[in-house]
């Protein structure tokens, strides 16, 4: 399952220890653009939530994951887990309009002078 998010929470991160050594895990809820705008809490393991960790809320992100369902108990549990993560670029930021220049820098009409009947000889 692949999938573009905004991140709206990322929760505190969980670590362990068990039969096969430490664990740690990271999950981030997202938000998934469109008219509904569905929300997925996901799972990043291992060293993957130490990258997960460095996400902040409003980031936005491409995540490909697994669904994965299983039972405890007689109850069954559905995690999504990421495999891979890319930031999405946001889009450039507008371009801010250039200061005025500074009186001792600017052009002044005493300094240049201008022939109606200049003839310039460039080529182009």
């Amino acid at each position: 399952m692949e999938f573009e998010g905004k991140v709206l929470v990322v929760l505190p991160p969980v670590s362990g220890t068990s039969a096969r050594g430490e664990w740690k895990k990271q999950e981030v809820v997202f938000e998934q653009e469109g008219e509904f705008g569905r929300k997925v809490c996901v799972s990043f393991w291992g060293d993957k939530a130490t990258d997960a960790a460095g996400l902040r809320e409003g980031d936005k992100v491409s995540v490909s994951a697994n669904v994965e369902s299983r039972e405890y108990n007689g109850r069954w549990f559905t995690e999504v887990r990421a495999w891979k993560m890319t930031k999405r670029t946001p889009a450039a930021p507008p371009l801010e309009q250039l200061p005025p220049l500074d009186a001792e820098f600017a052009p002044s009409s005493d300094n240049v002078s201008y022939k109606e009947d200049s003839f310039d000889d460039l080529p182009f």
